[in-house]
């Protein structure tokens, strides 16, 4: 169920979630996007061209985002448009993997739309790793 757009306060944080990727998550995306640049699975090719290690996809993190907001809005089917700035990349170990930070929280509110725009921070190690994340939702 959708929350109540009354309801909303700007400065809310909606969402909190951790999530950790491993290398097993970084294939089976590369399969399901069809990203099989192999600087996402292979140390050998990322080191060759002056990575410190395998990253996760962009669009693997920018998605894993957005669900933070949609799980917390109630489905994909309400997003009005997702933005966001790659700042860093996210490395992941072949043995710890990396983890993910995400925050949610209400940065404005249109009531004429009834929408709510949501900023996500994300860090990983402490660093953020979006810059601009922000999703709109529309509410009832």
């Amino acid at each position: 169920m959708s929350p109540q757009f009354d309801s909303l306060t700007v400065g809310d944080i909606v969402a909190e979630r951790q999530v950790t990727l491993d290398r097993d998550s970084l294939v089976r995306y590369a399969g399901a996007s069809g990203d099989f640049n192999p600087i996402h699975y292979r140390d050998d090719v990322a080191a060759g061209v002056g990575l410190p290690g395998v990253l996760a996809h962009g669009m693997l993190t920018m998605g894993i985002a957005a669900g933070a907001a949609t799980d917390w809005a109630g489905g994909a089917h309400l997003v009005k448009d997702y933005q966001v700035r790659f700042t860093r990349p996210v490395l992941v170990d072949p043995q710890s993997g990396a983890v993910l930070d995400i925050s949610a929280k209400v940065a404005a509110l249109d009531a004429e739309a009834k929408t709510a725009r949501v900023d996500l921070t994300v860090r990983f190690s402490g660093n953020t790793v979006l810059g601009k994340a922000q999703i709109v939702i529309g509410l009832d």
